[in-house]
């Protein structure tokens, strides 16, 4: 399967099973689900919140995140919810749910629904155990993606609890008292002008004490909108000294491709080598960049063929290559930087490579830990070399931090600086750490942070 193919590859088109049926149905707005892994149990609530006709609009002006929304509230409790769910033959569908977040040890879901627009708003937990004396109204991140909605919602929560357990990984690998998390929303693309739209995230946002920056199918000017209902997202245009949060990421992987580079080619630079690029949006572009500096020749793949174009002219003395065929390019290196999930084991026993290095979250295709360190076993056995994303494609949360702390008196070089000296020392330490044990950098990796995770497992 090519890039291509897998990009417009979906779910089950015909799967229209969602948490939010019975929400929708009983003119509820919340769902709560939570998953204790020490005593493995599970539990649940769903609730009236808000009155259907509430003005989003008004949000941090006449109401706030702990307002009284309706004088027609109803709290049902666990069993209550489950009883729901069988109600609307979705109890099954229930149950696989709470199966992902069993099997990845995820603390919960926080779900609104808003009945005004058919939106639905889905924080996705991993954990708060990092952030829960940051001293913080936020006590996790991640970004906020849009997903259309008509995406089969198993598929929108997978996407989202692995993006969530990720983030975890990234903040400690970053140094960063957070919990990890995402945002996924199904929902049609966003009016920057309308003030309800913009509230009603804003309020969803600070409800679930996240903190986030545009992601995928946002525009980055989402956060610029958002400020004037809430100062917890950051990732825009204006007032923002570090720029585009892409280019930190390229930076930081750059600086871990090299010291890979050194391992598997035993060479400084990149000279002589040829790596496919997977992606040119807000990372992929600026990695081929780096790429070409530091002497790499590209092939190079995106659904936009203006951005190779853009590409070619930037760079009219590089060797620049397109091809629409990129998971199987004869390559030394293949450097994800767009969907992830597509390193499954089809994928991995057909790679040309002998290196998968890049800034795509998730690029193995699994749902657990577990799942992942086989992936990462099945990708050494064939001699290719490959870190777990979260321990370099930190640039982005490192710059988010950093807005977040600093606002615009950031400093962009001081913020490069950091991300380039991070990046390099995990990545030589994992490496180092993976050869002298004998195992995958992938299974290190791990190793390294789940008891920072789970203290008491």
């Amino acid at each position: 399967m090519n890039f291509k193919d897998f990009i417009h590859k979906g779910g089950n088109e015909m799967d229209n099973r969602s948490l939010y049926t019975p929400l929708k149905e009983e003119g509820l707005t919340t769902l709560k689900i939570r998953y204790d892994w020490r005593s493995g149990k599970d539990y649940m609530y769903a609730a009236k919140e808000w009155d259907a006709d509430i003005k989003w609009s008004d949000y941090n002006r006449t109401f706030y995140m702990e307002s009284l929304l309706t004088n027609d509230d109803i709290r049902l409790n666990d069993k209550e919810t489950r009883e729901l769910y069988r109600k609307y033959g979705l109890a099954d569908y229930l149950e696989e749910v709470l199966d992902l977040l069993r099997n990845g040890r995820y603390f919960g879901l926080d779900c609104y629904y808003n009945s005004q627009k058919d939106w639905r708003f889905t924080a996705n937990i991993h954990t708060y155990t990092p952030g829960l004396e940051n001293f913080e109204q936020c006590i996790y991140t991640g970004g906020i993606r849009r997903h259309e909605k008509d995406e089969p919602e198993i598929s929108v929560l997978i996407d989202g609890l692995n993006l969530a357990r990720a983030e975890t990984h990234k903040h400690i690998a970053s140094g960063l008292s957070y919990g990890g998390g995402k945002i996924t929303v199904q929902a049609e693309q966003i009016d920057l002008n309308n003030k309800d739209e913009l509230g009603f995230i804003a309020y969803a946002l600070n409800k679930v004490r996240f903190f986030t920056g545009p992601d995928m199918n946002y525009p980055v000017e989402l956060a610029d909108a958002l400020h004037e209902y809430t100062r917890y997202i950051n990732g825009g245009l204006k007032n923002n000294p570090l720029g585009p949060s892409g280019d930190p990421t390229a930076w930081g992987v750059e600086h871990a491709l090299r010291e890979a580079v050194k391992i598997k080619f035993g060479q400084d630079d990149l000279r002589g080598l040829t790596v496919a690029v997977m992606g040119l949006g807000a990372v992929g572009y600026p990695q081929a960049g780096y790429l070409i500096g530091d002497g790499a020749d590209l092939i190079v793949s995106d659904l936009d063929s203006g951005r190779i174009k853009a590409l070619k002219a930037e760079y009219p003395d590089a060797h620049i290559e397109s091809s629409d065929d990129i998971l199987n390019a004869e390559a030394d290196i293949l450097c994800p930087c767009a969907i992830g999930g597509f390193l499954n084991e089809e994928v991995i026993d057909n790679l040309k490579v002998k290196m998968v290095f890049g800034a795509a979250n998730n690029q193995l295709a699994a749902k657990t830990i577990e799942e992942e360190i086989e992936l990462a076993k099945r990708l050494d056995a064939r001699g290719i070399l490959y870190e777990e994303c979260w321990v370099h494609n930190i640039g982005g949360v490192m710059s988010g931090a950093e807005m977040h702390m600093f606002e615009d008196k950031a400093d962009k070089q001081a913020l490069m600086d950091k991300v380039a000296k991070k990046c390099t020392e995990m990545t030589r330490t994992n490496m180092k750490e993976a050869m002298e044990k004998g195992i995958t950098p992938t299974e290190n990796a791990y190793d390294s942070v789940e008891s920072r995770i789970f203290p008491e497992d």
